[in-house]
């Protein structure tokens, strides 16, 4: 019957109050008797995104202390005050010692000119080409000034198959992998939108709840294409609710300097039919040969009105020649700066885009999108994949492995952690636990609490009738629960007062939890008797190395 009273409740709120849902729960907060809930929850990685939290974890118990009770009151808005909740998380314990040595690194990315080098073609090393004995020439010849000990991730392709001639990449950028290497560059409008990352593609919206009028640019890094010729250009796209068709745009620059300011470079609009790209779909090779032999930068100019607002989803883009191609697998390796030589990082493996398609293609799995993330733990897959990899490893054998990580709030990173071969298993070190911790509702406040509840067990009551025996005042009340097992609370020469029963419960708290800490508190739920059976709850705190009421 509670039940139908809330609802008709709620009905007449709405027709009656300004505010129906805050009227109900301050009504509900008020009763005699409000919903007392006891209740265990562990976060999920929507919560985690509601939080706001990068990887899926807080960095110390003080965080988790101060975000968990918002999240509390809007799970449990009917709860009243003396309801209890033990949450579950994940707390970051720090990285192991010289992980972030390699997530934290310096980049070089080989460019065509370096493949050149190194005698292969312009687009990556032939299958036959030891990358590792190529890389160190090129690094000496590259970075000017390094210092001892400098560690750098040299990032390259290495052709699966030996190549054909065709239509092959000079540049291309794949979203969201390559979105850092653009400078997005806010010209009018809320910050929050124009161009944001997706799990597949970047995309460019003003919409909320209706169109905002909106400016932003992506700028592509230098893009040189000196000595080549028979450009193309190729995209991947989307675009929807496209009204006017100058809101989005492909510009060229062939005078624009990175970090510069784009209003003062020359940009040329690259005409395409704009209507034909309702799913995401990959375009002709569209002719680009007004830029050969230029060097220049591309942006994906993105802007919306208050009454139109388009979404442009870009997935990839590539500028394109006649030259070999093949099937590559983007690789990675760690080189450090020492005695004046680049040699390559010993006990370090940076996963390829192979690596990731071998624990799985389909959606949910590392190949799907070539990283990890909250939802595609990369402890769920590379203790089996160093099995695999490492079959004649040796007990307490170590290995960094560092690897993409894609989080819905900041974007693809660099993580990594230390893998020890321990008793015939590959373990990673334990960078994040899961852990737990107690709140309670306090004058409709959900506050961090410590709170033990417990229920007394037959032992409990024996142990509180032989203790109290022979106390004064407590012998007929003492050998009634001795008897009967439960407390009598009708009165009489037998009966427990509310000081009695502190005295006891603090008598078998001392057995249960004798070392319990200052300010430890317990709920006990205790066996009574008043008129009939019956339970009842005691709440107790440990003050001056005593229970006492709380």
């Amino acid at each position: 019957m509670k039940r139908i009273v809330y609802v008709l409740a709620f009905l007449g709120a709405i027709f009656t109050g300004c505010d129906p849902v805050e009227d109900i729960n301050n009504d509900l907060a008020n009763q005699d008797n409000p919903v007392i809930g006891d209740v265990e929850y562990t976060l999920t990685d929507d919560d985690y995104d509601e939080l706001e939290l990068d990887f899926g974890n807080f960095s110390s118990d003080e965080d988790a202390r101060i975000a968990i009770p918002g999240l509390l009151a809007d799970r449990y808005p009917f709860f009243g005050d003396g309801s209890s909740a033990l949450v579950t998380y994940n707390l970051f314990v720090g990285s192991a010692e010289g992980v972030s040595d390699y997530t934290g690194a310096d980049t070089y990315e080989f460019t065509n000119a370096d493949y050149a080098t190194t005698g292969s073609d312009a687009f990556g090393f032939y299958p036959n080409v030891d990358p590792t004995e190529e890389i160190p020439a090129v690094l000496s010849a590259q970075i000017a000034a390094p210092t001892e000990g400098q560690i750098v991730l040299v990032e390259y392709d290495q052709y699966v198959a030996t190549p054909e001639i065709g239509l092959a990449n000079l540049y291309s950028a794949e979203f969201p992998a390559d979105y850092d290497s653009f400078e997005s560059i806010d010209v009018s409008g809320p910050a929050d939108l124009g161009w944001t990352v997706g799990s597949s593609n970047v995309q460019g919206s003003g919409f909320t709840t209706m169109p905002n009028s909106v400016e932003e640019w992506l700028v592509s890094p230098e893009i040189d294409l000196t000595g080549q010729s028979d450009l193309l250009l190729q995209i991947t796209q989307e675009i929807d609710f496209l009204g006017d068709d100058t809101l989005i745009d492909i510009l060229v620059s062939t005078d624009y300097t990175t970090g510069g300011d784009i209003m003062a470079a020359t940009w040329e609009a690259f005409a395409f039919d704009k209507t034909i790209y309702g799913n995401l779909t990959t375009s002709e090779d569209f002719d680009f040969s007004d830029y050969d032999g230029e060097t220049i930068h591309i942006a994906l100019k993105y802007s919306s009105t208050d009454s139109d607002s388009p979404r442009w989803r870009v997935q990839d883009l590539a500028v394109r020649a006649i030259g070999v191609s093949g099937e590559t697998d983007a690789k990675g390796e760690y080189f450090v700066y020492e005695g004046g030589e680049w040699e390559a990082a010993e006990g370090v493996y940076y996963l390829s885009t192979s690596d990731y398609d071998s624990m799985g293609e389909g959606s949910g799995q590392p190949g799907a999108f070539n990283n990890f993330s909250s939802g595609t733990p990369a402890d769920n897959y590379l203790p089996t994949f160093l099995e695999l990899n490492y079959p004649f490893a040796q007990e307490e054998d170590e290995i960094f492995v560092i690897y993409k990580y894609f989080s819905s709030n900041s974007g693809l990173g660099t993580r990594g952690n230390l893998y020890t071969y321990t008793n015939g298993e590959w373990i990673g070190h334990e960078s994040v636990i899961e852990t737990s911790l107690q709140f309670g509702l306090e004058n409709g406040i959900w506050v961090p609490d410590n709170t033990i509840r417990y229920t007394l067990e037959g032992s409990d009551y024996s142990l509180a009738a032989a203790a109290l025996i022979d106390e004064p005042g407590f012998e007929a009340a003492a050998g009634n629960l001795d008897n009967f097992g439960n407390f009598n609370r009708t009165g009489g020469s037998t009966n427990w007062s509310d000081e009695m029963m502190i005295t006891a419960l603090g008598l078998i708290l001392d057995n249960l939890d004798p070392g319990a800490a200052e300010e430890q508190k317990y709920i006990v739920t205790v066996d009574v008797y008043i008129g009939s059976n019956a339970t009842e709850d005691f709440s107790l705190i440990k003050m001056g190395g005593e229970w006492v009421a709380n």
